[in-house]
């Protein structure tokens, strides 16, 4: 067994789509970033990355990397999903957190759970949360939104 934790934030800016999750969630404002800037998302491969001990989300898709621009973060995940395969794991758990006081997402968790299935991990392993920071720090004052995840890891008995 391994375990493994992600951390990710994003400046919150006019101009660009919110995509948390997987999906676009309806808000005046985007998260800043090379990619989609999927906070969630990126989180998760973080965590399956430190999982794995292959450094972090920098590391494997930097954002000096054209291929990388404005590219789906469900996307990065699979390609992280098939290296925990490759290397002989099975996720066992995904616990994480979204931290925003803007916009209110628990009617988006079962749509979120659905979109990174898509990756390749079974819905069924996945935990989604949303906290606000009551009002404090970058997140509170609605400057960026931040996510958390860890991942529980098994080696696969061949």
């Amino acid at each position: 067994m391994r375990i493994g934790i992600g951390y990710d934030s994003h400046r919150l800016v006019e101009g660009r789509r919110l995509v948390l999750g997987g999906i676009d969630v309806l808000f005046e404002k985007g998260l800043l970033g090379h990619s989609d800037g999927d906070v969630l998302c990126h989180a998760i491969i973080d965590a399956l990355i430190g999982a794995l001990g292959e450094g972090d989300i920098g590391k494997h898709f930097p954002d000096t990397d054209a291929r990388w621009k404005d590219a789906s973060s469900i996307l990065l995940l699979k390609h992280i999903v098939e290296m925990v395969k490759s290397k002989g794991f099975e996720i066992v758990w995904i616990d994480s957190v979204i931290l925003a006081e803007q916009p209110k997402l628990a009617h988006c968790m079962d749509s979120m759970k659905d979109a990174i299935s898509q990756s390749g991990i079974p819905k069924s392993v996945i935990n989604i949360k949303a906290k606000t920071n009551e009002g404090m720090g970058f997140i509170g004052r609605g400057e960026g939104i931040a996510a958390q995840a860890v991942c529980l890891l098994k080696k696969i008995e061949r």
